[in-house]
């Protein structure tokens, strides 16, 4: 019996990420098993980058 993956970032999150970064129209043409490993990984990168800032914007010094 196989688990169902819950996925982490929405999915306009990964795509907003996969324009901002420059391969969006691979992910139109192919889906997201169509971009590169290193380009999964600058893209979860941008995202902790992202999630950092807003942590350290909410809390007060």
């Amino acid at each position: 019996m196989g688990r169902r993956r819950r996925s982490v970032m929405s999915e306009q999150l990964k795509y907003e990420l996969a324009q901002d970064l420059g391969f969006a129209d691979t992910v139109k043409r192919e889906g997201w098993g169509g971009i590169t490993t290193k380009e999964a990984g600058n893209m979860v990168k941008r995202a902790i980058q992202l999630a950092e800032q807003s942590v350290s914007n909410r809390t007060p010094r």
